[in-house]
């Protein structure tokens, strides 16, 4: 009777194994997947508008910072100075103007009173000055507004929540203008993207649901949707050779490697557990069929 019990088990255990198996080898035979993925996210290259030399760093390497935080600044010294003159140059147009307007009026009266008394030359002469001189103030005016823009460009600030790489410049490093200095990882803009073999993306389309693995969380699949699939690859030969006809290195193997398409995937709302960095290994699967299954192992999917 105990042997009886025991090879019953025995086959219950091998029958529960041999229906996982078979179910996990539907998966893969039925639903497009890959273990060539990788998180991805976007990285806003930090670069001053204006040229200085830094003078003050608020932020360290790998440093979260929040939308509108102060990251660094330059020498204001300059700018400020630019500011005062510009301001100068719009008190000198206005005082301009003043003496352009009184002299504009006066003629303009007594030529309403006498026409003979003023020459009409004089008239278009005097109204012309008139309004030249309102010109001048607008021009000024626009000197004053971008040289205090300038002077804000002088503290850089953080454009999304994030976090700061690749410090490498100090207080007394001369910033060029335009010139990235540092990088910031978006932390609100993540994606994963899955290269799947060529052969295999025929059977993927925009919307599908996905399975995605992380390496380092592999007990802990996401969930997503194919958000886009690529349309064009780098090609590694073809670059222009001689007469610019393109270079095509022979090939003398036998197995033909697929190429690999991206296919970007939208990720759902994730675990709190779980911390994306850029570059991440990840596994892909796209799910092809629409009613509700359960989530693929991670064990299966990520070796």
């Amino acid at each position: 009777m105990t042997k009886l019990i025991k090879l019953l088990l025995t086959l219950a255990v091998l029958g529960t194994a041999l229906y996982f198996a078979y179910h996990k080898y539907r998966e893969y035979m039925e639903n497009p997947w890959t273990r060539d993925g990788q998180v991805r996210t976007q990285v806003i290259q930090v670069a001053p508008r204006v040229t200085g030399m830094v003078t003050k760093i608020h932020v360290v390497d790998n440093q979260k910072v929040h939308k509108g935080d102060l990251l660094f600044e330059l020498d204001p010294s300059q700018y400020e100075l630019k500011v005062k003159q510009a301001q100068a140059r719009l008190q000198r147009t206005f005082e301009a103007a003043k003496g352009t307007k009184i002299e504009f009026e006066r003629v303009k009266s007594i030529y309403q009173k006498d026409k003979g008394a003023v020459s009409q030359k004089d008239m278009v002469r005097n109204e012309t000055n008139y309004y030249k001189s309102l010109a001048d103030i607008d021009s000024s005016t626009e000197s004053l507004n971008t040289a205090k823009l300038n002077l804000s460009y002088t503290k850089v600030y953080a454009e999304v929540d994030g976090y700061v790489s690749n410090i490498t410049f100090q207080v007394g490093t001369q910033a060029t203008a335009n010139k990235p200095i540092l990088a910031l990882v978006d932390t609100h803009s993540y994606w994963v993207f899955g290269f799947f073999r060529e052969d295999k993306i025929k059977n993927v389309r925009t919307g599908d649901d996905a399975v995605v693995t992380l390496m380092a969380y592999p007990d802990t699949p996401l969930k997503g949707k194919v958000e886009s699939i690529g349309w064009g690859i780098s090609l590694s030969d073809g670059n222009p050779g001689n007469n610019l006809l393109p270079s095509i290195k022979p090939v003398f193997q036998w197995i033909r490697l697929a190429q690999r398409i991206p296919v970007r995937i939208k990720l759902d709302t994730l675990p709190e557990k779980i911390k994306l960095r850029f570059g991440l290994t990840a596994s892909v699967m796209v799910l092809k069929h629409k009613k509700e299954q359960s989530l693929p192992s991670a064990q299966s999917t990520v070796k």
